[in-house]
């Protein structure tokens, strides 16, 4: 990049709903994912409540480390609605109250036939100097400031309010900013080792203040990594994503199982329908999560043929033919069980491969020699029956999730993806 400074974004979420989770931030992420279309990279997100003095100490913070701050929410009629006081207070100015803002209003409720509240009228206030930003779908009006040199944007936190100005207010604005600069982002998805495994593995890869960035997430077990390329031009941040793809790959091998949104479940049945085979499954503990997740993805029916949810032992010996001396000598919860639940799926339903699934989900039903989180997960195709032994931490339902996913992985890397 030559020294070239990077314009970056910060987004400030402001309401009290946001910080006792019974609201869902999902204006955060819209925003970020729409300004790295104009090349602008977020590089932090803050949550705040709805208080002026919180509100001005985040301000400062967001404005030290990036170029632009995007705040949602805080902009309503109420006595918690206090983004626009913070702001002005931010800015060292007074609340101006615009008559032509004011005039909008009133015409806002007339259409509707009703009158203005009058509290609706601190609305038409905003910052001296600072612009309102046009909100044809709601009642508030949006705030542009300026201070030592950082672009500062208000927006509502209702949704459809927030992205229609977002769309056509903000990033009109910051695409001329940021013309000299693209961003580029991929994303690896992998499964089969922890976080801290995989971290170790790319070495200084995740190493902070690099170009290109990498940053991981899990959930449900996947990683993902994502690689933020930034250069002052398209084709040689490409390169350089392109480039980092290749060395996580070659760190990572097999664990890497797809790309972007892909799960494992779209991975698997890609296989499978290509190459025109079936698969059955057969599962205990996880309650027909597994075939939920294969029949999720549209078109599975290419290749699903039929699940069973052989829960009790009668069951298991019943639908799969699983011989009751077996499992009184080892226990529904075993290898020899899970190999046989796949080896009896298989046989009835006739598919090229079968999975199956028996464990322990909890909270109880564990002992020393079994605890809660064992699970033994088989695979049924060719020739063979893997079979392999987990004992997966967490809750209930997480312990069922991650049986579930790993099952699809092991059937990913019996297909030799």
């Amino acid at each position: 990049m030559g020294g070239t400074h990077i314009k970056t974004a910060s987004i400030v979420s402001i309401g009290n709903e946001l910080l006792s989770g019974r609201t869902v931030d999902t204006n955060a992420a819209h925003a970020a994912r729409q300004l790295r279309t104009v090349g602008v990279p977020v590089v932090s997100i803050y949550s705040v409540a709805d208080e002026e003095p919180a509100i001005r100490r985040t301000l400062g913070l967001a404005t030290a480390e990036a170029d632009v701050v995007v705040t949602t929410g805080g902009l309503g009629p109420t006595d918690d609605d206090l983004t626009r006081q913070a702001i002005a207070g931010y800015l060292g100015v007074e609340l101006v109250c615009r008559e032509d803002l004011l005039g909008q209003l009133r015409e806002f409720f007339a259409n509707r036939g009703v009158d203005m509240p009058e509290r609706n009228a601190i609305q038409a206030c905003v910052p001296q100097g600072a612009c309102a930003i046009k909100n044809p779908k709601g009642t508030a009006p949006g705030i542009r400031a300026e201070k030592d040199g950082k672009l500062l944007f208000a927006l509502p936190g209702v949704p459809s309010e927030m992205r229609h100005m977002l769309e056509n207010a903000v990033l009109p604005a910051l695409r001329p900013m940021a013309s000299g600069q693209t961003v580029v982002v991929r994303r690896l998805r992998c499964y089969g080792a922890g976080e801290s495994t995989i971290a170790e593995m790319v070495g200084d890869a995740m190493r902070r203040g690099q170009n290109p960035l990498v940053n991981c997430t899990v959930h449900a077990g996947v990683i993902t990594l994502e690689i933020v390329a930034t250069a002052d031009r398209n084709e040689e941040a490409e390169k350089m994503a392109a480039q980092q793809e290749q060395h996580l790959r070659a760190s990572l091998g097999r664990l890497v199982y797809g790309t972007g949104d892909q799960t494992l479940a779209e991975i698997v049945g890609e296989r499978l329908a290509r190459e025109g085979k079936s698969v059955a499954v057969a599962e205990s503990c996880t309650g027909g999560l597994l075939a939920k997740l294969i029949t999720d993805i549209p078109g599975s029916s290419r290749y699903f043929a039929c699940g069973w949810v052989t829960y009790s032992n009668d069951a298991k010996k019943r639908e799969l033919e699983v011989p009751a001396e077996m499992i009184d000598e080892y226990g529904a919860v075993s290898e020899p069980v899970a190999r046989a639940m796949a080896q009896g799926a298989r046989r009835r339903a006739g598919t090229d491969y079968a999975i199956s699934i028996t464990g322990i989900a909890g909270p109880g039903g564990g002992n020393e020699q079994k605890p809660v989180g064992l699970a033994y997960i088989a695979v049924a195709g060719g020739e063979s029956v893997n079979t392999s032994r987990f004992v997966f931490s967490s809750d209930r339902s997480s312990v069922r999730s991650r049986a579930a996913q790993m099952a699809l992985n092991l059937l990913r890397l019996e297909l030799g993806i």
